[in-house]
């Protein structure tokens, strides 16, 4: 029905200010009140594109400035540690007669040492072994901390008052007196195995040195429980859903329940605590390397190459400068970077 005929007089007029601000009188036609057809209805229709969880997550992302930033710094640092090596002449390990203490120039763009090892590509497997450690020890932390926060979130009760109780006496535990205890404690067997056994894995961590290996142990042991109690807060929220007691009804048992609907509706969490423990692992590495009981030599990371430095620290400022800012740019980058991360991530941020 026409809307005339609704009125019953058409045409009818209206008033309306033109654009010169002139007040006058406009005439409808018949053919103004036609049905619009399909593709003009379309044209007025603004369809808002449809976005999957991760997509709307990097749209959110990309808005943060400072964690693009940081991101880019990450990606630089990357490279720097695992690409550059490839396409420099010198090795980490050379040592060059007669060019011991030089200053940065041309040949050697951040100097050499007093061993004559060139310091640019040291300090390119500084920052690889810092990178390797970090994400090493938050894979580490990743595993077991999600395992038992699921667990004890999932089955409740006295099992979770059990659980938790562990997790705060674990607390309690003072992490770099374990390290340092655990290094010593291990080093004499660690140095027997090494050079005792022809396996294949004992040449592996042989490179590592038992230090190393001690700070991997000191994560398994204690790091955890932070992405534990997270992980279990979320799956005390999540399984009373109606998924989850769907999948119950079904007859799924409780590792299915866990593995595939509880940990994946926990992604952004697990990825957010893990981004934000790389910095710690690397922190952690590099105060214990900077205190001489981190990598073995001749393996050096940002923080042992600042421990050597400081010996000249007035002759020659730059071999700490170097490191420690390169150190000091790649924690702050990530510690950004997760933030911005958990922001992105996190539903209820949502506008």
């Amino acid at each position: 029905m026409r809307i005339h005929k609704f009125f019953g007089v058409f045409p009818f007029p209206t008033w309306q200010m033109d654009v010169d601000g002139v007040l006058g009188q406009q005439t409808y036609k018949d053919d103004d009140f036609e049905k619009a057809g399909a593709e003009e209805k379309q044209s007025f229709i603004e369809m808002k594109p449809s976005l999957s969880y991760w997509q709307d997550a990097w749209r959110r992302l990309k808005k943060n400035q400072v964690a693009m930033v940081s991101l880019f710094i990450i990606i630089l640092m990357i490279l720097f540690a695992f690409v550059g090596p490839l396409f420099y002449d010198y090795d980490y390990t050379t040592q060059f007669r007669g060019e011991e203490n030089i200053d940065p120039n041309w040949r050697y763009p951040f100097g050499t040492d007093n061993h004559g090892r060139d310091l640019f590509v040291r300090t390119m497997f500084g920052a690889r072994i810092s990178l390797v450690i970090g994400i090493v020890a938050s894979l580490i932390v990743l595993v077991i901390g999600s395992t038992y926060g699921a667990i004890s979130g999932y089955f409740g009760g006295r099992v979770d008052d059990i659980m938790m109780r562990i997790v705060e006496l674990i607390y309690s535990v003072p992490d770099i007196l374990v390290v340092l205890l655990l290094s010593t404690a291990l080093k004499p067997a660690l140095t027997e195995w090494f050079n005792t056994s022809t396996s294949q894995l004992a040449k592996a961590l042989s490179v590592l040195g038992p230090s190393l290996i001690a700070i991997f142990i000191a994560f398994g042991l204690l790091y955890w429980v932070g992405m534990a109690r997270i992980i279990r807060g979320q799956v005390l929220m999540l399984k009373e859903q109606e998924y989850v007691t769907a999948a119950k009804a079904l007859g799924a048992s409780s590792s299915r329940v866990i593995r595939r609907h509880l940990l994946p509706n926990c992604i952004g969490q697990i990825i957010v605590t893990t981004c934000l423990q790389i910095p710690a692992a690397i922190f952690l590495e590099s105060f214990l390397s900077f205190l001489g009981v981190g990598v073995s030599a001749p393996l050096t990371s940002l923080g042992s190459m600042s421990s050597d430095a400081l010996g000249g620290m007035y002759t020659y400022p730059h071999r700490l400068i170097i490191p420690a800012t390169l150190l000091s740019l790649l924690i702050l980058s990530l510690n950004l970077f997760g933030d911005g991360l958990r922001d992105a991530l996190d539903p209820r941020l949502k506008k």
